[in-house]
């Protein structure tokens, strides 16, 4: 489809391009040709009369001109993709539809796993796919790239429709044979003596809401190892002393599998939020509807959940 002389195809190719810096891996993500891209290039070349991306040695670096289309180009392919994808019918059991959404280890483990067993009855059909969190995730909402963010209310971005998913509570885990889960409780003065295992997540390496929440406490523990996941978490605390804090449904997911022991923290500590976002122009998606209901009532908010209007 050509619009006034541009085929709009070459708008795919230059942000494939852009975001690759190689016409290589631009083919290979549009799975076209390499030489396939490499005339789409020569066209793009020709149709803003600028070299768009310029070799440096082995490296493709693009012009101040390709920078300053980029970000036109790809609100303009992230409208069109929400037109595409947006539909108010959506039958779940013929229906093959793929969601994206981003969504932590802890949220996967402790929600989405058991939800994605019953969707798979409900919708033979239908695909999750789980991205995680890094700081491109908002980008990756308002390009149309993700259809759902789920996360907690301090990590939210103000720019999309926002409505709580739970609430969630925090508590101490630790091996199961750990005396210091014999009363049922963690006495503070244990907490703070024993060594602990940190998370922190993504290439940016950011503390969890349970870390952060302690640090503004002015609770500082004596930190063993850190983890890139909680979900290796189980195997540093088994056969040690060692103490974690992390979300109470995950701790009673993972002690299903693992000889792990949970008991509450030691000292008040704030429930956390985690909140559901999808794109503002996709809430009337039928498809996203059906998701979300599916989410509010494997969280148990069967009820309808208030949405709360993007912050100005």
């Amino acid at each position: 489809m050509r619009f006034k002389g541009l085929d709009l195809n070459l708008l795919v190719a230059f942000d494939a391009l852009m975001d690759t810096r190689s016409v290589s891996r631009a083919a290979e993500r549009l799975n076209l040709s390499q030489p396939a891209m490499s005339a789409a290039l020569a066209r793009l070349r020709e149709y803003f009369g600028d070299d768009i991306l310029v070799a440096h040695g082995k490296r493709m670096h693009p012009t101040a001109y390709a920078e300053s289309l980029l970000p036109q180009v790809q609100d303009l392919l992230s409208q069109a993709d929400v037109l595409i994808a947006t539909s108010t019918v959506f039958d779940p059991v013929t229906s093959q539809r793929s969601f994206r959404v981003v969504a932590s280890d802890y949220v996967t483990a402790a929600i989405l796993a058991p939800l994605v067993r019953q969707i798979s009855v409900a919708a033979p059909q239908v695909r999750i796919e789980i991205v995680a969190p890094d700081e491109r995730s908002d980008e990756m909402l308002d390009r149309g790239i993700v259809d759902a963010i789920i996360t907690p209310a301090e990590f939210i971005t103000s720019d999309h429709p926002t409505e709580l998913l739970f609430e969630e509570t925090h508590v101490v885990a630790g091996c199961a044979t750990n005396p210091a889960f014999k009363r049922g409780r963690i006495a503070e003065a244990d907490f703070m003596r024993a060594g602990h295992v940190g998370v922190t997540m993504g290439s940016s390496r950011a503390i969890t809401f349970g870390d952060r929440q302690l640090e503004l406490m002015g609770r500082t523990r004596r930190i063993e190892i850190v983890a890139a996941s909680f979900a290796v978490v189980p195997w540093l605390l088994i056969g040690t002393p060692r103490l974690a804090v992390m979300h109470e449904r995950l701790a009673v997911a993972m002690a299903r599998h693992f000889a792990i022991a949970h008991a509450p923290m030691p000292f008040e500590f704030p429930v956390m939020r985690e909140m559901l976002q999808v794109h503002r122009a996709r809430t009337d998606d039928g498809g996203l509807v059906w998701l979300r209901g599916q989410l509010k009532a494997a969280t148990g908010r069967k009820q309808p959940i208030k949405k709360i209007n993007p912050r100005a």
